[in-house]
């Protein structure tokens, strides 16, 4: 009720996205507490639009900039942005290397904001494989932000899900062979801890844009039961009315996590 009353006094710009999503239908009680995103469709737009490709990337990050003050001014304690994949490494080493400028850019230029609205940046994948300046762009934004509490941004970067899970098994392997685990004690909860996203929960949403029909190798084992949405709309295009729709979707949906519903249907 307090919420409600705030929203109904306020003219923030926080006030005025929550009555812009009520009005879209999104009920701010139900709301997921985790969402990840496969930014996908760069590359289309720009060739739609007859750019280079590099104008596509650089015209996502305006997506990436408002879908993240959407989901901290909604409250949504978690997302997550599959930024660079393992297998984009195959990409032209010119657009890789425009990629990695662009996202040092980001760094510095939505530090000041991650801080003063308590956005914790993390980041997955094999991060020892990106450039130096990445990597210390990254520390440095980590040590930044650490203290924020009330989002956590986490860009999925040099990641791929089998990878990921290929890596917690070797660091188990390696705990088994100096005595410091036994293999009966191995159960779900365990091998989660030996993830990139330990300590994290695991998305209630996984949204996808651009229309293809698959996962791409992102958080394999962690969407086990998240609910997918996918929209043909193209990444650079994607706004807070497209967002809204992917929220009323999931609110529209029964999470039964493989038991039944109240009408016993499986």
């Amino acid at each position: 009720m307090a919420k409600v009353i705030e929203i109904e006094s306020s003219s923030s710009p926080e006030a005025e996205i929550l009555r812009q999503a009520e009005a879209a239908g999104v009920d701010l009680h139900r709301l997921p507490r985790h969402v990840a995103i496969i930014m996908d469709g760069n590359g289309r737009w720009a060739r739609a639009m007859k750019r280079p490709r590099i104008e596509g990337h650089r015209a996502g990050i305006k997506s990436v900039r408002e879908i993240v003050r959407i989901c901290r001014q909604l409250e949504i304690r978690y997302l997550t942005l599959y930024a660079f994949s393992a297998e984009n490494w195959k990409r032209p080493s010119s657009e890789i290397n425009a990629l990695m400028i662009l996202l040092c850019n980001f760094l510095k230029r939505e530090l000041r904001e991650m801080k003063e609205n308590g956005i914790r940046l993390e980041a997955i994948g094999r991060l020892f494989e990106l450039p130096d300046p990445v990597q210390r762009a990254l520390d440095h934004a980590r040590r930044e932000t650490a203290a924020g509490g009330q989002m956590q941004l986490t860009l999925a970067l040099s990641y791929g899900g089998r990878l990921e899970i290929t890596d917690a098994v070797r660091k188990i392997a390696t705990e088994i062979q100096a005595g410091r685990l036994l293999p009966a004690a191995i159960d779900p909860d365990l091998f989660a801890a030996y993830l990139h996203t330990a300590g994290t929960p695991d998305p209630d949403l996984l949204i996808r844009t651009s229309g293809e029909m698959r996962v791409s190798n992102f958080l394999l084992w962690q969407i086990a039961y998240s609910e997918i949405w996918v929209t043909p709309i193209l990444w650079p295009d994607f706004r807070r009315e497209n967002f809204f729709a992917a929220l009323r979707d999931f609110q529209g949906r029964q999470r039964r996590f493989g038991g039944v519903d109240i009408d016993g249907a499986i």
